[in-house]
């Protein structure tokens, strides 16, 4: 859904590309430096009760995600390290996010909210890299899995909109509930990439002549 804005995104980030790449920066360095801020951010404000400034930085920082794969085209340094790169950071920067809400959970909330704060936080962590996970192990295995109703995109938004608008003044039941609605809809996206993968997999079954794939 939201990740289909990429190329647009893109097409708007080009100018500063440019630069960047006149100027000697890197991709690789754009995606690290992107998302150690990610992880700092995350890290300091939402423990600290920062929520509205973490959301918006994080945000920033999001909607610059695609700079580093338009200056990698640019510079013509397309290719699987960068992929490879770019998706294992993505991992640590969910992390950041999480990790971050679920300590302000901790810290600024008790009984109930801080309960099931904490576990919706968890889940929303968890269930994220499944998410992920299910994608990449499918086309390791020369299949696609990219479907789903919470991608990274969605997941994203959700939790960084829920945790400004608490942050701005909204009680923080708000965040929890729609933690608790990520998570589940990452569930459904992991169980919707698994019925899609198995329908690929039996019909490679069925093909004369094919291998079987390997477990792990």
């Amino acid at each position: 859904m939201l990740s289909r804005l990429r190329g647009a995104m893109a097409a708007l980030l080009t100018p500063l590309a440019r630069v960047l790449l006149r100027i000697g920066v890197t991709p690789d360095a754009v995606t690290v430096l992107g998302t150690v801020g990610v992880v700092a951010v995350a890290l300091w404000a939402f423990p600290t009760d920062r929520l509205t400034l973490g959301a918006v930085v994080i945000g920033l920082f999001a909607v610059l995600d695609s700079l580093d794969g338009t200056m990698a085209r640019l510079s013509g340094r397309s290719g699987p390290w960068g992929a490879f790169l770019d998706s294992t950071l993505d991992r640590a920067a969910d992390a950041g996010i999480f990790c971050g809400l679920l300590a302000f959970f901790l810290l600024h909330t008790d009984g109930t909210l801080r309960t099931w704060g904490m576990v919706s936080a968890l889940c929303c962590l968890v269930l994220g890299n499944l998410v992920s996970y299910a994608r990449a192990r499918a086309e390791g295995l020369d299949m696609t899995a990219s479907v789903g109703i919470a991608e990274r995109a969605e997941r994203l938004v959700v939790s960084l909109l829920a945790a400004g608008l608490v942050g701005l003044g909204l009680p923080v039941v708000v965040l929890v509930v729609a933690l608790a609605v990520l998570a589940a809809a990452s569930g459904v996206t992991v169980v919707q990439r698994m019925a899609t993968v198995r329908t690929q997999a039996l019909a490679t079954r069925t093909t004369p002549g094919a291998a079987p794939s390997p477990g792990g």
